[in-house]
């Protein structure tokens, strides 16, 4: 794997040794006082960021900290790029100054893959635009396999802004993948033209299922995930109050009630608390918001893994 740019491009063999790496990963780390691994030692890991971002970009500076490698964390606001200087110089400036590996958040869908056809380095995409957010995708799947044993057969329903979400593009392309049934419940301005056919892409794909009655979901799902209602995307109005949105598709204590006992509950964060979510149910037994935090650290080192020391390892 040269680089990790879309779910899409991820079969399942390698999707799921990802995963598996991510979780041998985290046993090794259980019980250290030090959570420090040789694997990457020499290693310099850079992230670019154009947009702002406090889970993404902390859990890829701990995870290569945690693997030794040296992270270089770069925000465009306080970079060149505010004196005009454009992505592919930038890029070609880290490249210069000996970047193994560059991890890069922009607003402009398809500036990842732009990137890596510029420079030599590995690169990961961290969230381009409303197109993908592969790393996202993979730690949901880890904790859904935590949750649920396995993912094969069972049936997710996102919730939400599917319009403007790069995280559910990337967990539609990566459930399929990987057995699951896709159901997505939304109102009809936040759903993409098209959107059913998306897992016929995928060899033994099969559509994706829409619905815009949450209510009637719900019993048949085996986990939850609700998406960020992404207004400095959004320009006009999608549904007419924050108040109707969360009437109609907020995950509330009563709707809580209608899941099976198994059911689990993600989200993406930040949450949008009393819109998207209630309190109570965020906080609840039956969420693992928490567990996704936890579980990006190690599925970035599993990536950074995989990118910059797999081939090494090999006889």
């Amino acid at each position: 794997m040269r680089h990790l740019l879309s779910t899409a491009d991820l079969p399942r063999q390698a999707a799921t040794a990802l995963l598996d790496t991510a979780e041998a990963l985290k046993k090794s780390l259980l019980g250290r006082e030090v959570h420090k691994l040789p694997t990457l030692r020499g290693r310099t890991v850079v992230t670019l960021f154009y947009e702002q971002s406090t889970r993404t970009r902390a859990s890829f500076e701990i995870a290569g900290k945690w693997m030794s490698a040296d992270v270089v964390n770069i925000s465009a606001g306080e970079s060149s790029v505010t004196k005009g200087e454009s992505l592919r110089d930038t890029a070609f400036t880290l490249a210069a100054m000996g970047a193994d590996c560059v991890v890069i958040r922009h607003p402009a869908s398809g500036a990842a893959h732009r990137l890596a056809d510029w420079v030599p380095t590995h690169v990961i995409n961290a969230g381009d635009g409303s197109h993908q957010h592969p790393t996202q995708a993979l730690l949901d799947a880890a904790t859904l396999r935590d949750r649920l044993g396995t993912l094969n057969g069972r049936t997710v329903t996102i919730v939400g802004d599917v319009l403007h979400s790069r995280v559910a593009r990337s967990n539609i392309d990566l459930l399929i993948t990987l057995g699951a049934h896709v159901h997505l419940v939304a109102p009809p301005t936040l759903l993409p033209w098209g959107v059913e056919n998306w897992g016929i892409r995928q060899a033994h794909g099969w559509p994706v299922t829409v619905g815009h009655d949450l209510d009637a979901a719900l019993p048949g799902t085996d986990a939850v995930m609700l998406l960020r209602v992404q207004a400095e995307r959004m320009r006009g109005q999608f549904f007419p109050s924050a108040r109707e949105y969360s009437i109609n598709y907020g995950l509330t204590e009563a709707r809580l009630a209608l899941l099976p006992e198994h059911a689990v509950v993600l989200h993406p964060g930040p949450m949008l608390r009393g819109m998207e979510i209630a309190h109570s149910v965020a906080d609840s037994p039956r969420a693992a918001i928490t567990e996704q935090v936890r579980n990006g650290v190690h599925v970035r080192m599993a990536v950074l893994y995989h990118l910059l020391a797999a081939q090494e390892d090999q006889p």
